[in-house]
């Protein structure tokens, strides 16, 4: 009877999704009428004494006893697990700090505001008001975030909706299970006690969700190629994380479930397969579409049930809740998000687009089933309990059946669905370009399958009749600017250029933790376009070739403690990302002279071609810079990465006489076998050197080669290694002197208010200031990557100390360099001690 129950629900889910789309309305909205209907017909069925299936579904469904916590238990983590996995992390976390505060601000302001206004206007306590507000604060932003993709605006505005809707959930179902507490005795009615419970139960779970989420990453590894484990494990992991969070430490299991996720989808997709990936990406969009369907139904059809105590005078408690829900979550848009944009941490948004957020703040599921907890807890009064349940089940059917058939018109009113001019633009040159080719190849389609030649032009007159009805309707469209085309074609290149590094994982030819950082790089040249076009996209572009604040830490950790296997893997990281940057900007601008005159202006296409060779160039130039200082990694890693593309055709080939039958199954799976081997051989990227060792560094300084081994031990001891990237300011004006500095490779620039001067490997620079005992007189930038020896003031005596011919030369240097200095007079040094 439960079977019969469930999948009768799930052959009536499929029903409706026809339905859902001749009336035009939103899937939800036709779940929660078939809902309420079946619930209204669960009492009514048996009578009619129908007999056979029928009856049995109807009494099946009078018969489940699916409890508040097994609604909770059953669908909340699904749910929760499937939303998160498939966000986009990296740049989720560029966005951790809004999200947050959004999330958590926005749930406490919804809570306080919504629940004093009840209290002022009902006979309910604070509390179970304030319980009634959290519960009602959960929101459902699919439909929103729907609509923000199909309007094409910034990819990081999407991700602060849907990041803030996660952690929304997170946040108000743990200030629920407080209140519950507080309501049934079990914790003290204190707004200190309380805030440091949501507080501990937040953090907690977001500490023990990203432990559990990379246990599953590193049990990964261990099944590596078993894709039904993996894809099983994180099944798994899902109620795991939250049955151990919420019952066992007594975190938020609701917050370890999406941190675990968040974890997964970030590292994991790099720990599996690409296929596994989309397999796995694939069973959890279908196990959420049935968690979604099922609680729905389950849900709504208690609304008769949960209605059934409703009066009058709830009536005007319901407006209030309504009205006072809505107030809450427009100051969090019209006041919070504003002040965000302000401080640079979110994207300005237009007044329509929060009106359409605002409207399409819905509830569903989730608060129907935290108003069924506290209807089945004993512990808390009946007339909560009536109170809770109606006007719950109230708010989610006015946000259900007036909120969501309204929210398509005032998109409409706001001229949301509407094609910009240089959309429409595109649209048409893309109907004619398709047309043309259509037309031209329709000849050659009929000749293959023995069509008659009349037959044919006769098709292809009829395409040449909608071909110059597109050219009409273009000429119609008022024309948009250069801007316009030169914003659309750079959207388009963006586009691709993220379809090229997936491509290029898929193939094998880089890593999965080199991919997010290309693909991170793809989703910022987007978000540049839509927020300033061409400027933005150059602004992006050279956002992604400065050093990141993960490799200036490196660098930091290097000079401060000597770490160097941090910075080796950094700068490998930026080898492989420039690499590939390279190929792809060639396959852009391949693209650019054949394919984009086809759908913007030649004006624009001039502007887009400079655009890409303007970040060709810089992308060549950083590229350089490494290759100079490291020659030998990268011959190295260019090496791997063509054998890589051979192991990737040889592949091919075997598929191909495979499906030919050239080669059998035994010959093919011994060939396949041994080509799993080379590629496991393959995926460790080559060692890196960074060539800092104190003593190949002293040795290859000119100044230091006539010295004896013991005088040569001896200013090994006193010089410390240090790399210099492109663009460091090694020294700065007005400093005081704290060292002085051999290049022992590379290249600086010496600035001073009159010249630039370049210094190589070799010579040495900042002695005037520890032997004049005056602050810096220039800048000193490094031009590529260097390598340099830095000797601390606390050694200089020491060092010139070494040998006779050292210092005379750091003395005339420095007196030639001090001359060469207009108005600059050095202090009397002090007299040193002569040379041991």
């Amino acid at each position: 009877m439960v079977m019969l129950g469930v999948t009768g629900l799930l052959a009536l889910v499929t029903l409706l999704v026809p339905v859902a789309a001749r009336a035009n309305v939103a899937f939800s909205l036709v779940l929660a009428a078939a809902g309420i209907a079946l619930g209204v017909l669960i009492d009514q069925i048996p009578h009619l004494g129908l007999g056979g299936p029928i009856d049995d579904f109807f009494s099946a469904l009078g018969h489940f006893d699916l409890s508040s916590e097994a609604f909770i238990l059953v669908f909340l983590p699904v749910l929760l697990f499937e939303t998160a996995i498939a966000i986009d992390v990296r740049r989720l976390v560029d966005d951790v700090a809004p999200i947050l505060l959004l999330a958590v601000v926005a749930v406490l302001l919804s809570t306080f505001i919504v629940g004093f206004s009840l209290a002022a206007v009902t006979d309910m306590g604070v509390i179970a008001c304030l319980l009634l507000a959290a519960i009602v604060s959960t929101t459902d932003p699919i439909a929103v975030v729907g609509i923000f993709r199909d309007l094409g605006v910034p990819h990081r505005l999407s991700l602060l909706v849907e990041g803030e809707s996660l952690f929304n959930d997170a946040a108000a179902i743990s200030l629920f299970a407080l209140f519950v507490g507080m309501m049934t005795g079990e914790r003290q009615a204190d707004v200190l006690t309380g805030v440091l419970a949501f507080a501990r139960g937040f953090a907690g779970g977001l500490l023990f969700g990203y432990v559990c989420g990379r246990l599953v990453c590193w049990s990964f590894i261990l099944l590596r190629g078993q894709s039904a484990a993996e894809i099983t494990l994180t099944v798994a992991a899902a109620y795991l994380v939250f049955l151990l969070g919420e019952h066992y430490l007594h975190v938020s299991g609701v917050v370890a479930v999406v941190t675990t996720a968040l974890v997964i989808s970030y590292e994991g997709r790099t720990r599996v397969s690409a296929e596994t990936w989309t397999s796995l990406i694939d069973v959890w969009r279908q196990v959420g579409y049935w968690a979604s369907c099922l609680i729905f139904l389950l849900a709504t059809m208690r609304v008769p049930e949960m209605l059934a105590g409703m009066t009058g005078s709830d009536i005007v408690a319901l407006a209030v809740l309504i009205g006072s829900a809505l107030l809450a979550r427009a100051l969090v848009l019209f006041g919070l998000f504003p002040g965000l944009a302000a401080l640079g941490w979110a994207e300005p948004i237009s007044a329509p687009l929060r009106a359409v957020v605002l409207w399409g703040g819905l509830r569903g599921a989730i608060s129907l089933a935290l108003a069924l907890a506290v209807l089945e807890n004993p512990h808390i009064p009946d007339t909560v309990k009536s109170f809770v349940s109606v006007m719950c089940t109230g708010f989610v059917l006015f946000t259900l059946f007036v909120n969501a058939p309204l929210l398509r018109p005032l998109i409409r009113l706001f001229g949301l669905d509407r094609l910009s001019p240089s959309d429409m633009t595109v649209r048409g040159r893309a109907i004619a370009a398709a047309l043309a080719e259509v037309r031209h190849r329709v000849t050659d389609a009929a000749a293959d399958y023995g069509i008659d030649h009349g037959s044919a032009v006769a098709l292809a007159d009829s395409y040449t009749g909608r071909l110059s009805a597109a050219e009409l309707e273009m000429a119609q469209t008022a024309t948009p600017t250069i801007a316009e085309d030169t914003r659309s074609g750079l959207m388009m290149l963006a586009a691709r250029e993220h379809g090229i590094y997936l491509r290029h994982y898929r193939d094998g030819k880089i890593s999965g933790r080199i991919t997010r950082t290309l693909l991170s790089c793809a989703a910022r040249l987007q978000d540049g376009v839509k927020i300033d076009g061409a400027a933005g996209y150059d602004a992006a572009s050279s956002a992604i070739l400065a050093f990141s604040r993960k490799f200036r830490l490196a660098l930091a950790l290097h000079r401060r403690f000597g770490l160097e296997g941090i910075l080796s893997d950094e700068i490998a990281n930026r080898f492989e990302v420039l690499l590939m940057l390279q190929a792809a900007i060639r396959e852009l601008s391949d693209f650019a002279a054949n394919k984009l005159p086809l759908m913007v202006a030649e004006d624009a296409v001039g502007r887009i071609t400079a655009t890409i060779a303007v970040r060709m160039d810089a992308v060549d130039t950083a590229l350089a810079a490494l290759r100079l200082q490291y020659s030998d990694f990268s011959q190295a890693l260019q090496l791997q990465y063509l054998e890589r593309a051979a192991i990737r055709i040889e592949e091919a080939e075997y598929a191909r006489l495979r499906s030919e039958a050239v080669v059998g199954h035994e010959v093919y799976s011994n060939l396949m076998a041994e080509l799993d081997l080379r590629k496991q051989r393959l995926a460790h990227r080559p060692a890196m050197d960074l060539q800092l060792g104190p003593r190949k560094l002293v040795e290859g300084v000119p100044l230091f080669k006539t010295l004896s081994p013991e005088q040569l031990s001896r200013i090994i001891d006193l010089l410390h290694p240090m790399l210099a990237v492109p663009g460091d300011f090694i020294i700065r004006k007005g400093e005081v002197g704290d060292g002085m500095f051999f290049v022992a490779s590379g290249a600086v620039e010496v600035r001073t208010e009159t010249n630039r001067l370049r210094r190589g490997s070799g010579d040495f620079f900042g002695e005037m200031a520890l032997l004049s005992h005056a602050p810096r007189n220039a800048d000193v930038v490094a031009l590529g990557f260097c390598s340099l020896l830095v000797l601390h003031a606390r050694d200089f005596s020491a060092l010139l100390n070494t040998s006779a011919e050292i210092r005379d030369c750091i003395h005339e240097t420095s007196r030639l360099r001090a001359a060469s200095l207009p108005e600059t007079p050095m202090a009397e040094a002090e007299p040193l001690p002569a040379p041991s």
